[in-house]
């Protein structure tokens, strides 16, 4: 037998590092961001990579509330330009789910209980994509289950991350301008 070839065993525990180093990683990024939530709207300062900067901070939480669509939404209105607050929330957004993905990766045990995780595993092997692209479209409170149950299934990150950008692209444009339209009328 080859010693330089790695055994069967030698992997899965390289994979059992990395769920668990990923679950490590969630936990300490969501303790973080909840820990310095009062602060978030100080980077407003920063404009557009404010906003991207608070819609990062806000998704990257796994199941810890932040009000990142009262911000998305008042941007909207204060910022010049609500399509760019869209785009910016997006991608901040998007990147911040990877949180959720990881989570499912790494910890796919302890969400298994729950029946909402149960029913989103059903939509995401029968549906994939449009069952993410749905979700994080919608405002809702299970999309951090939604990922988790991606990474549990190991969706490609890719294809969860772009389906997630379109979905999450609908739900900012629709905050943005509403707070562009709103604010613009009683502030102008």
């Amino acid at each position: 037998m080859n010693e330089s070839a790695p055994t069967h065993s030698t992997n899965r525990k390289r994979y059992y590092l990395w769920r668990i180093l990923a679950i490590l990683a969630v936990i300490s990024l969501s303790l973080f961001i909840f820990s310095i939530r009062q602060d978030a709207a100080k980077l407003a300062i920063l404009g557009y990579p404010g906003v991207f900067l608070i819609a990062f901070m806000a998704y990257a939480t796994v199941i810890l509330p932040a009000p990142a669509l009262a911000i998305i939404f008042t941007f909207g209105g204060v910022l010049s330009n609500p399509l760019a607050v869209a785009l910016a929330a997006s991608l901040g957004a998007t990147a911040g789910e990877i949180s959720g993905y990881l989570a499912g990766f790494g910890g796919q045990v302890v969400v298994q209980r729950f029946d909402i995780y149960e029913r989103l595993t059903l939509w995401m092997q029968k549906h994939g994509g449009i069952t993410v692209y749905v979700l994080a479209a919608i405002p809702n409170p299970f999309f951090d289950v939604a990922g988790m149950a991606a990474g549990a299934l190991k969706m490609p990150l890719h294809i969860f991350l772009f389906w997630c950008f379109l979905g999450q692209t609908t739900k900012m444009l629709i905050f943005a301008y509403l707070g562009s339209g709103f604010l613009s009328r009683f502030f102008q």
